[in-house]
């Protein structure tokens, strides 16, 4: 399966700009407002799980972010960021990896994921997601998790999804993890279509 996701990815990222795919976001507003509301410092270790070419890190750069992780299947993704990136994509720490394969080397103390968690339709890639959660997550950490909606789109880069609501999500994470905000929001894409997601923000317990 991981062969099949990265040959995927590898191609959707070698046939379009990243300002083409649907996802697109220019500036990621709604993600860096739940990441400054959640309080961690500009010291704090701070990982985006499928953010490969997501102009998200710029502006957690830009503000001033000194740990920063980037996560992906593919490494063509990062090709795209480290040149928009110039100099400063060497102080970003950049990650090739499934995430149901990833084993985190370290705690951190913010996840974000806007790209992965809603094309896991298998069960057991899910079980494994939220096993890499609370291996990666600090205790007390933060996680800022962005799904496609109830009203999103059932497919997305010709591929099925999965789409939650706030009770999926609680099921999926369990105790370990307490809701912290939740909110709807709808997605421009660079074609014209709008596209509902659901941001939640959570944090680890103990």
């Amino acid at each position: 399966m991981t062969t099949e996701r990265r040959k995927h990815w590898h191609g959707v990222y070698s046939s379009k700009p990243p300002t083409a795919v649907s996802w697109y976001q220019e500036v990621p507003d709604r993600s860096l407002r739940l990441i400054k509301a959640a309080g961690v410092s500009l010291d704090d270790a701070i990982i985006d799980i499928g953010g490969g070419a997501s102009t998200l890190v710029d502006h957690l750069l830009e503000a001033g972010y000194g740990d920063l992780t980037v996560l992906d299947l593919t490494e063509t993704a990062f090709d795209h960021s480290r040149e928009r990136l110039g100099e400063r994509a060497s102080s970003v720490n950049w990650v090739v990896s499934d995430i149901v394969h990833f084993k985190p080397q370290r705690l951190y103390r913010l996840w974000h994921d806007r790209a992965v968690l809603h094309f896991l339709t298998d069960a057991t890639d899910r079980e494994r997601y939220v096993d890499v959660l609370r291996e990666a997550l600090a205790p007390g950490g933060h996680a800022v998790i962005a799904t496609f909606g109830p009203a999103g789109p059932l497919k997305c880069s010709g591929l099925e999804i999965r789409r939650y609501d706030v009770r999926m999500l609680e099921e999926l994470l369990g105790a370990e993890f307490e809701l912290q905000s939740h909110e709807l929001a709808n997605h421009r894409t660079p074609m014209g279509a709008t596209q509902q997601f659901l941001y939640s923000c959570w944090t680890r317990r103990g």
